[in-house]
């Protein structure tokens, strides 16, 4: 029996029986929330239904193409969770290729487009800035992504924050029979919006009707509740529950580093600090109360369009730039407390990283951070939009060390299960579902060996 019959015979007892102890009519696929678990722990998605006769991972390699609306060396939540995508799946014996958008500086570039620094091919598609925001790439996708695909015959196209780029993907693999996992990441619709206020509503109609085209059909992976809602609520089938994955390895709190914070604080202040890009929708500038606060330092860690107007509205701030890696941990562990203004988080990646690092989160109660942070628990949740709510919950955090380690210590300890690993396996299994739900079109034959 070939493999696509295994996985399509094993698929469908499985998903009968999953649809009748879930009440699922046969007719959907789409999982309401209530199906979903709401006690903020994202370890085990209810979502996830693992049919017999596919085999777990690390059982038959799969070909997996990646098509990514951002990939390093862009610093964004798009880029970091394709990253590490990649990194698991070769760590599982799959083979991933990753078509992404033509940095200015790409390590290892060429002049076909080929990239093999990361350990795997990237293919390097023609790109225009973001009017604006030059260090955003927008994809001009042509030749290389289809040539890709038929180079590679993938089992499955996974679509990283799909739009531009990810639409010709859609389509490409529409053209061969492929299964497609379409990965929700970015809240376009917020970012229209943001970017362009003359559009107004018409400008996140258009957006919303743009992914719909693109999620259709495809097995829809949301990152979280509010993300799934929304998805659902415009009108995208097919959509389950896939958080992302933090390393609390490198994120931890015995990277605490006095030195550091001497040079920061050399009057002992309490140190507040925000880590991401310094971009509109980030509305960093809600923190201007945060930084007036006497006896507080508030340290930004990024960069990005807004930095002149941010350093301007945040005099008293300490503005550092972008960080990586070892020295991005280091500073982590060495802050007090973490602060996040984003309203328009699809997950919150840098709130995961600060959990991990043992600090207490400040974050909007909107998004992503309603599924990390649990109020009175690992940090508190205010209200979107206004800067009262973040200087309060800081000045409740600076009055109490007590207060602190506690929601520290319990935001350490609900992360701590959330290795990229775990979440890894679950796509994999995610792509094995698409894989069975999907009939071959065209001269698609999915390959068994590496």
């Amino acid at each position: 029996m070939s493999r696509m019959s295994r996985v399509q015979h094993g698929s469908t007892a499985r998903t009968a029986d999953a649809r009748a102890t879930t009440n699922v009519p046969a007719t959907t696929d789409v999982r309401t929330p209530a199906d979903i678990q709401a006690t903020g722990d994202l370890q085990t998605p209810t979502g996830i239904q693992t049919p017999t006769g596919i085999r777990a991972p690390g059982g038959d390699r799969l070909r997996v193409l990646i098509v990514a609306e951002s990939f390093a060396p862009q610093v964004n939540g798009v880029a970091h969770s394709v990253l590490r995508v990649a990194e698991h799946l070769m760590s599982r014996g799959h083979t991933p290729v990753v078509v992404a958008p033509r940095a200015r500086a790409a390590p290892g570039g060429g002049g076909d487009g080929l990239e093999q620094a990361y350990g795997y091919e990237v293919v390097r598609v023609p790109s225009v800035p973001l009017p604006g925001y030059p260090e955003v790439r927008i994809a001009l996708p042509g030749r290389q992504l289809a040539h890709a695909l038929a180079r590679h015959r993938p089992d499955v196209v996974h679509l990283a924050g799909p739009f531009v780029l990810g639409a010709a993907g859609r389509a490409a693999a529409d053209r061969a029979g492929v299964a497609v996992v379409a990965v929700f990441q970015t809240d376009v619709a917020s970012y229209a919006r943001t970017y362009l206020p003359v559009a107004g509503a018409a400008g996140a109609r258009l957006a919303w009707w743009q992914l719909r085209r693109v999620h259709a059909g495809a097995r829809t992976l949301a990152p979280s509740r509010a993300s799934f809602q929304a998805l659902v609520a415009h009108g995208v089938p097919r959509v389950h529950l896939w958080p992302r994955g933090v390393d609390c390895v490198r994120f931890h709190p015995r990277h605490r580093d006095e030195s550091l914070r001497r040079r920061l604080v050399p009057h002992g202040e309490f140190l507040v600090g925000y880590v991401g890009r310094l971009a509109a929708e980030k509305q960093v500038d809600r923190l201007a109360e945060v930084s007036r606060l006497p006896g507080v330092r508030l340290v930004v860690v990024g960069d990005g369009p807004c930095r002149p107007q941010l350093e301007a509205a945040l005099p008293d701030a300490v503005f550092l730039g972008r960080r990586t890696g070892p020295q991005l941990a280091r500073l982590y562990a060495s802050f007090d407390a973490f602060v996040h203004a984003g309203p328009f988080e699809t997950f919150g990646q840098t709130i995961q990283e600060a959990m991990a690092s043992g600090l207490p989160v400040v974050a909007p109660a909107a998004g992503g951070p309603l599924d990390l942070v649990r109020p009175g628990q690992t940090g508190f949740l205010v209200p979107p939009g206004a800067g009262a709510g973040f200087r309060e919950a800081v000045e409740r955090l600076l009055r109490s060390g007590e207060l602190r380690s506690a929601l520290g210590r319990a935001g350490r300890a609900a992360v701590t299960g959330r290795s990229w690993e775990a979440v890894g396996d679950q796509l994999i299994e995610h792509y094995r579902l698409a894989l069975a739900e999907t009939t071959p079109g065209g001269d698609h034959s999915p390959r068994s060996g590496p």
